[in-house]
This record gives structure tokens, sequence and C-alpha cells, in this order.
């Protein structure tokens, strides 16, 4: 199996390769890889605590699937030991849907009499990414008024995740 690439090699956005052929069904992307984040409600779903932390991005970015669960894992733990199971309400509101493909080139001896190169260099997919503009919520934590401080440490810790330019916005919820 293959390493996974570092995700400074995808965090640019730029207009996909749309392959047209003259044959409909080359022109589509075939087996896409499933998504790892496991789940983008947590907490006391549908409660509002009064008060609303929020990570907005800075900058345009590709973030991958297995950053986003990284976040979400590394969040949702510090809020859970902070404030349990139902003190809180978090919510992921990106989703990878842009499709990573990679043109793996072969290296070593003998290697350039199998290889096409980059003659048909469409690549096979491998990973899926949020597309992140600036200025876009990415994720919300719902906190009653004395835990404000406990969300803004759980988003600083899922920022970190992502390696994102970022800034914590707080909000008083309508009752």
């Amino acid at each position: 199996m293959a390493k996974l690439r570092p995700g400074r090699a995808y965090r640019e956005i730029k207009q996909p390769y749309t392959r047209k052929s003259k044959y409909r069904e080359r022109s589509f992307i075939k087996g896409v890889p499933g998504i790892k984040v496991v789940h983008f409600d947590m907490g006391e779903k549908g409660k509002s605590f009064g008060y609303k932390v929020a990570l907005i991005s800075q900058t345009a970015r590709l973030v991958r699937h297995n950053a986003i669960e990284a976040a979400r894992v590394a969040a949702n733990r510090y809020l859970v030991k902070k404030l349990g199971n139902k003190g809180f309400y978090f919510k992921i509101k990106m989703y990878p849907h842009h499709v990573i493909r990679e043109n793996p080139l072969a290296a070593g001896a003998g290697a350039d009499r199998y290889q096409t190169g980059m003659s048909h260099a469409f690549g096979k997919p491998k990973s899926s990414a949020a597309i992140i503009k600036e200025g876009k919520e990415l994720m919300f934590v719902s906190v009653p008024e004395g835990a404000v401080d406990v969300a803004k440490e759980a988003l600083r810790k899922a920022a970190s995740k992502m390696g994102i330019h970022y800034k914590i916005d707080i909000q008083k919820e309508a009752a």
C-alpha cells in the first residue's frame, strides 16, 4: 500500500481537470473512496445553549477528509472531557466532496518500460477534500455562558489539525 502524501501537496485550490471523452462513460471518475468523517453533529442535538462559538477560515484551502476527522476527534474529545456528553452541541459545516486524483510515477530500474508517464495522466481517485473559502464558517460549538473558553480551546485544537489560518467568533444565540 502506498504511503499517504502530505497535506501540503493538496492544499492549494485549483480548478480540477475534467476529462471529456467522446465515450460518455470515460468522462466520469470511477471508484471514489469513501470519507472518513464519522459524525457531523455531536453532543445535545437541537438544543440552544446560549452562546455560539464558531471557527472561521481566513484563507482559501483544500482540507482533506482525514484532517477533518482528526479535527473532529480532537475537539469532541476535549469537549466531552470538560463538559460531558450533553453539555454542548458541536457541528461540522464543511463536507469533503472534491475528489483528489493522483498519477503515481514509478521510479527505479526499468520503470520506463511499463509506464506511460504523463501521456494519460488523469490519475486515480485517492482521497476527497473540502473546498474552504475565505470567511467560511467551518464548525461551531453551542455552549452555556460559563463554557465559552472551553469551546474556544476545542476549536483551537481542531484548527491545528487542519493547518489553516483561522479566527474564532463568539455570538449570543437568540432565545
